[in-house]
């Protein structure tokens, strides 16, 4: 090999025939390395080196083309790249294959890189202890330190250019480009978050047109008035150190309260249900029109396996399904241990705010001391935020511990096993505490003389204006968190680490010279970079961030968890669906750049679908319908307002010149008495010490005389089952015929792939038939 002045320069170099007439004959490029592995240069320990020749020898029996280059005798290179003859087998594999069949098959170097990884991590060697090794056993000991695959210049830069970089943001986004780069499941997890945020425009709209009806009736409200000008004493928040309180001075909070508790919000949770299915129906038709164009529409991925099999080992034998109920049940015990765990976590979150509140009321800071209970919710939510940090990292190790103990039969079984097992994990660690806020607070903390307690502390209660604002303050707080922190670290970490180690490159950059931007030409006329050129750009790709097969996997659950939020409570929060558009506007900018410019590129994957995601996200929309319904039915006041309005308000009582819902506040109340022996056991201990105070009201349908549940109660209680029962089962026929009504395939695609498998089988049979010809001829 040597490198001259016309290679670099990229001129053709020129040739005479047997007449000495000139020819120009132009310079083929070599193709790029499939793969790098690199390892340590430790020369004194003798057992890694001949592990790490093994393996190398093991590769280059399967005929694998392997460089090896030292880089400042600290690290060493490998460069491999399979020979044609192992993809000329996967074209003639996938051609006669019952499913994975699509016709002619082009493989680029996203192929070769998916087929030249399989073999890598299906190359075993036998150690001196008789025992098999496979490369992820390697790399654990330290004999390989890492692998990757190479970004292509050229490429690269054009996905910078039309898509990774932030002036594209309302660009549309490349999907066939991204494609050929990345493999179909990049691309269809891009597709379906372009898909998902597409769609959230009309929710987010919503959702802002039911904040703004709220608004626009703020200040007439009479409910925000009753609270606002009312002279009632509450019973205080504790029995210790908390003095009772006046309603009136909670008239902020009440007017937060109708912001999110009113009639829109009802239709809104109805729009969301049917959404989330239109979502689904609307993306399957999306994902089969560019899978069709894709030609992986009839894509199998057993089959492909088998076939990658045939390709690392033609006398393979095919991996057997196994089954152990020993292996199940245990999975299935330590999965309820894990998931009680979590609860654990949510009633230690619920204790936290419990002793936060009353403490909180005994601060100095006026502020603090009239708004413990919101304070203590705000600080509840962060601690629920920190805690899904740290129990995210936890989820991960047991999930993949647990799939090592099933041991599935492909990758493909293992990364649905650890799908399932993760998010349930994370679903659990996210809404457990939600789902008490929702449901529990308020409605099991007992009445003055018969308190319910945890830790020897009262359980919270809810503000006689609703206890849907409590849920508002946690899922904001979570959900705003979450989005901009996670976002933040997700780019910044990556960044920091590629500038760092841009740095070490430099000096070796410069040794390159004028190598390092061109070519040497070898003996066959190929270009072939010299070892400075090769070291250089393997550097480059080895000192961006490492990515792995949970890259893809933590951007999915990150979008299906946002996904989650903006389906499950959002009768809590109508402008989730808008936090949700305006973070996913950003975060596919973001997702790109760090893919294509701050990572090392990912090993380019095929598929047909977002796999055991559209299950997972067609269980959320079905849980969609029954959250919203419970949060309408139980957490909000809508349906407590609508007895009240037809059962015993005014205009029940046929009162004219009065607002339905007058007095509506004050029916909500029932007030304990102070006697005159301050024997009542109904009146808390801190009460009876202020003489001044003669009665305190709390919030529930109870009676004077000896606290017991009115018949107000059960009606209220009939009507919210009554209701969330209606809810569901018209929400659920809006799905079905929403379902029916949107079918998951074009026509014009269906035609499309008709008319492809037509001319496929004609020309099938043209072939055969000019075959048989020319054999007669013969």
């Amino acid at each position: 090999m040597f490198c001259n002045k016309k290679a670099r320069e990229n001129i053709p170099l020129e040739e005479k025939n047997e007449s000495g007439t000139p020819l120009i004959r132009q310079s083929v490029p070599r193709r790029p390395y499939d793969f790098i592995l690199v390892s340590e240069n430790d020369e004194e320990d003798e057992r890694k080196i001949r592990r790490e020749r093994a393996f190398i020898k093991e590769l280059r029996k399967k005929h694998l083309h392997v460089v090896k280059i030292s880089h400042d005798d600290k690290k060493m290179f490998y460069g491999l790249r399979a020979p044609e003859e192992k993809f000329e087998d996967y074209r003639y594999l996938l051609k006669v294959s019952d499913s994975c069949n699509s016709g002619d098959v082009t493989v680029n170097l996203a192929t070769r890189i998916r087929i030249v990884h399989f073999i890598l991590h299906h190359t075993r060697i036998i150690t001196e202890d008789g025992e098999e090794e496979g490369l992820v056993d390697l790399m654990k000991d330290g004999v390989f330190e890492t692998k990757f695959c190479l970004h292509e210049r050229t490429n690269q830069k054009e996905l910078v250019e039309s898509w990774a970089r932030w002036t594209a943001v309302f660009r549309k986004q490349p999907y066939d480009e991204i494609q050929k780069y990345f493999g179909e499941k990049v691309a269809l997890y891009y597709l379906w978050l372009g898909w998902y945020t597409t769609l959230l425009i009309p929710a987010a709209v919503l959702g802002v047109v039911v904040f703004l009806y709220a608004l626009a009736f703020f200040k007439t409200n009479p409910l925000i008035k009753e609270v606002c000008e009312s002279n009632i004493t509450m019973c205080p928040r504790c029995e210790k150190r908390c003095p009772p309180w006046n309603l009136s001075d909670t008239c902020t909070y009440a007017k937060v309260s109708h912001l999110f508790d009113n009639e829109g919000t009802v239709a809104f949770a109805i729009f969301m249900a049917v959404w989330a299915t239109l979502f689904l129906e609307l993306w399957s038709r999306e994902r089969a029109k560019h899978v069709s164009k894709w030609k992986v529409y009839d894509w199998c991925e057993e089959e492909e396996e088998l076939i990658l099999e045939i390709v690392n080992d033609s006398k393979c034998e095919p991996q057997k399904f196994k089954h152990s109920y020993v292996k199940s049940t245990l999975v299935l015990v330590m999965v309820t241990l894990m998931l009680l765990l979590i609860i654990g976590l949510a009633l230690a979150l619920v204790v936290f705010r419990v002793v936060a509140a009353p403490l909180l009321s005994e601060s100095k800071w006026e502020f603090m001391k009239d708004n413990a209970n919101t304070v203590a919710v705000m600080l509840g939510a962060v601690a629920h935020y920190i805690t899904i940090q740290i129990m995210t990292h936890v989820n991960r190790k047991v999930s993949l511990k647990l799939c090592e103990w099933e041991k599935p039969n492909s990758f493909a079984a293992k990364e649905k096993s650890f799908t399932v097992k993760m998010f349930t994990f994370q679903f659990f660690t996210l809404f457990s505490s939600l789902f008490y806020v929702a449901f529990f607070l308020g409605r099991i903390n007992g009445h003055p003389g018969d308190y319910a307690r945890i830790a020897g502390f009262r359980l919270e209660e809810c503000h006689p204006s609703g206890c849907l604002t409590d849920l508002f303050i946690q899922m904001a707080i979570i959900m705003m968190l979450k989005q901009v922190i996670n976002n933040i670290v997700e780019f910044i970490v990556p960044w920091l680490k590629n500038f760092w180690r841009k740095r070490a490159t430099k000096s070796l950059r410069r040794r390159c010279g004028h190598c390092y931007r061109s070519a040497c030409r070898d003996e066959n006329g190929l270009i072939e970079p010299c070892d400075v050129c090769k070291i250089a750009e393997w550097l480059r790709n080895y000192q961006l961030a490492d990515s792995d097969s949970f890259s893809l996997f933590n951007e999915f659950l990150e979008m299906v968890i946002q996904f989650s939020f903006t389906t499950i409570f959002v009768a809590a929060f109508p402008l989730a669906p808008l936090l949700a558009l305006i973070n996913n506007i950003f975060e596919i900018r973001l997702d790109a750049i760090k893919m294509v410019r701050l990572e090392r590129r990912l090993v380019p994957k095929k598929t047909n679908s977002i796999g055991i995601w559209k299950l997972v996200l067609e269980a959320i929309g079905v849980l969609a319908v029954i959250a919203n319904g419970l949060v309408i039915g139980i957490t909000s006041d809508f349906i407590p307002r609508l007895v009240y309005r037809y059962g015993y308000g005014p205009c029940a009582r046929g009162e004219s010149g009065v607002h339905c819902m007058s007095g509506y506040i004050n029916s909500t109340l029932t007030t304990a008495y102070m006697m005159v022996n301050n024997t009542d056991k109904f009146v808390p201990p801190n009460l009876r010490l202020l003489n001044n105070v003669t009665q305190c009201s709390f919030r529930d349908f109870r009676s004077e005389e000896d606290h017991s549940l009115t018949i107000h109660f059960w009606l209220v209680l009939a009507a919210r089952f009554a209701f969330v029962i209606l809810f569901e089962h018209v929400v659920l026929v809006f799905k079905f015929v929403a379902a029916w009504f949107v079918p998951s395939h074009s026509l014009s695609m269906k035609n499309e792939r008709l008319e492809s498998k037509l001319q496929r089988l004609k020309a099938e049979l043209e072939g055969r038939r000019r075959s048989i010809f020319k054999s007669t001829e013969v």
